[in-house]
């Protein structure tokens, strides 16, 4: 049994697991663990010495904001040597960077600043960076 990127799940938790032996959130450095699965993205803070989930975030219940269609202007430019039109990010993408903003948001209510990240076996490209980095944006020291 394998995922889309062709990694067994085994080997997924393995990974993982050699992650969270050195990473451990406490109550002044809580952990903010993250999940990722085929189409949603999950986040928490947690306090793993009270084993408690301090704040979480999720992809599930985001509405994100639509995406601006482009204009004639921009296929003028297309053609141009030197000019790339930017594509808007994907959906998921997107939904990302919303969690990140949103779990730092939280997290700053709660009075929390530093965090220490657990990419949960995941590599740290895609959708766990663009969280990684919309949190820090918003506040989060890691």
């Amino acid at each position: 049994m394998s995922n889309q990127t062709g990694i067994s799940r085994i080997a997924r938790l393995r990974r993982s697991a050699r992650v969270r032996k050195k990473v451990i959130g406490t109550a002044e450095v809580p952990r903010l663990s993250v999940y990722r699965s085929l189409n949603h993205i999950y986040s928490q803070v947690i306090d793993d010495v009270s084993g408690k989930t301090l704040v979480s975030a999720s992809s599930l219940k985001i509405e994100l904001p639509p995406v601006e269609e482009s204009s004639a202007d921009d296929s003028e430019q297309k053609g141009k040597k030197g000019k790339k039109k930017a594509k808007p990010a994907g959906t998921k993408l997107r939904r990302s960077i919303a969690v990140g903003d949103l779990i730092a948001r939280l997290a700053k209510e709660k009075g929390i600043e530093k965090v220490v990240f657990d990419r949960g076996g995941f590599l740290y490209h895609g959708r766990i960076a663009a969280l990684a980095d919309a949190a820090r944006k918003g506040g989060l020291k890691f």
